[in-house]
């Protein structure tokens, strides 16, 4: 049976742990000591509606993860990536099997040097939420995709087998493809619902940040050079429209006092125009309004 690390105690970190954890044994990898110790001593809680499940999940912090596990998924924000890709070169052996789960695009420039086997790249479609350091809400169920981004094909076959049928996965042939995809979504909504402070349904509820929605999104697709401008800007809609009561994870971290991953999906696109030397006010502008907003925030928190 394969072995699991998971890498990040977060909101996605603690939802892998406890849906993973019924098919294979897992050992989540935390920031702190405390955690590890709450976690060992009451498992993790994963609340689905009105039905919660405790899951017996063993925990290390990540002073003492050494990529032993046959699968290893790094669920960390963006911007600790590099410490944890810092701590990846001491180890004496080669990893056989990471997945990232970070948002945004700005992770890909990351992954080529390092020492593993197989590396795969996903996005989440899930909604969850971190209640205390051993509770998750499922609060809205979608689909993990995956890419391979380097190695074998039929180890990416072989992982997918590990997710159990309540947890689905979706496979696409593309990475750099599947994770524009996500993108896309994310730096219009999360931006926005940020600095607005509200719901993902009012962007298309309100008839005026719509009109921002859509300026924003256009802005993107020049950037991007999407080819199918009008249905894209459709699935931003459609996403609005079926999490109209979710706050996005960027919300969510400003109004928690959390640094944002606006680095890893504007920023992102904000290095894309320059090769085209073009002009973005709009992501320009959200982008400094969310620095503004992180001002005098502690990045681990």
């Amino acid at each position: 049976m394969m072995k699991i690390g998971i890498i990040g105690a977060g909101s996605i970190g603690l939802l892998f742990a406890s849906h993973l954890s019924q098919i294979c044994p897992v050992v989540i990898y935390t920031r702190t000591k405390e955690q590890a110790k709450v976690i060992n001593e009451n498992g993790i809680v994963l609340w689905k509606g009105n039905r919660a499940l405790r899951m017996n999940v063993k925990a290390m912090t990540i002073d003492e993860w050494a990529g032993d596990e046959q699968l290893n998924i790094i669920a960390v924000k963006q911007y600790h990536l590099e410490n944890i890709l810092s701590r990846m070169k001491e180890f004496k052996k080669k990893i056989e099997n990471l997945l990232f789960l970070q948002n945004g695009m700005g992770h890909l420039k990351l992954l080529s040097g390092i020492n593993a086997n197989h590396i795969f790249v996903g996005s989440i479609e899930h909604g969850a939420n971190k209640e205390n350091s051993f509770t998750v809400r499922h609060n809205g169920e979608g689909i993990t995709n995956l890419a391979l981004f380097k190695g074998d094909r039929d180890s990416l076959f072989e992982i997918v087998s590990l997710f159990p049928p309540s947890f689905p996965v979706k496979l696409h042939e593309n990475y750099y493809e599947m994770l524009l995809n996500k993108l896309i979504i994310n730096a219009v909504i999360n931006p926005m619902t940020a600095i607005l402070q509200v719901k993902n349904g009012e962007l298309i509820n309100n008839p005026y940040y719509l009109q921002v929605l859509k300026d924003l999104y256009l802005e993107i697709s020049c950037i991007m050079h999407l080819k199918d401008v009008e249905g894209n800007l459709q699935k931003i809609i459609q996403v609005c429209q079926n999490t109209s009561e979710n706050r996005s994870s960027m919300f969510k971290d400003i109004e928690g006092g959390r640094k944002t991953e606006v680095e890893a999906i504007l920023g992102f696109l904000l290095e894309e125009k320059e090769k085209d030397n073009q002009k973005a006010p709009l992501i320009t502008s959200f982008y400094h309004l969310i620095r503004g907003k992180e001002k005098g925030i502690d990045e681990n928190g």
